[in-house]
């Protein structure tokens, strides 16, 4: 079954956020898609998991590069998924995909400052529930730590 979770963030960009995920989700030993809606962003994310911390590094490439398909992280505005990976991390609004099965984990993560990105996870909330499926709601409390709320 697979697990959908929902990040909202409030206390921290999505620029901080992402690689700590993309992080613990190599630990496990998956491969990673985040799922941009432009070209522009794919790019931006693309440098940000290059120089988010000096003293780490997360293997990854975007899509348009050579052997997209042994890449342990891929960062894509497409819909192909060359390196079948295990967790998806939908952001900006990019939508649940219809078929959910190949995935152990959907990480849909939205800015909680943004008016339109709340709406939109709103939107793919209730399109979730539409399809009696169930996600988890994630939120950051004072201290930084993730806490389920629902």
């Amino acid at each position: 079954m697979t697990d959908i979770l929902f990040y909202h963030l409030e206390r921290q960009p999505l620029e901080r956020v992402l690689p700590v995920l993309l992080e613990k989700t190599l630990e496990r030993g998956w491969r990673a898609l985040v799922r941009t809606q432009t070209a522009e962003r794919v790019q931006a994310i693309d440098e940000c998991l290059w120089n988010y911390a000096e003293e780490s590094f997360l293997p990854h490439a975007s899509s348009g590069e050579p052997d997209p398909d042994i890449e342990p992280i891929l960062v894509t505005c497409g819909s192909d998924e060359p390196n079948r990976p295990n967790i998806l991390f939908l952001v900006d609004g990019s939508p649940l995909p219809d078929d959910i099965a190949p995935y152990e984990r959907i990480v849909l993560m939205f800015d909680g400052n943004d008016e339109a990105a709340l709406n939109g996870a709103r939107g793919a909330w209730k399109d979730l529930r539409s399809r009696g499926l169930e996600g988890t709601y994630w939120q950051q409390n004072d201290g930084g730590r993730w806490e389920k709320k629902a």
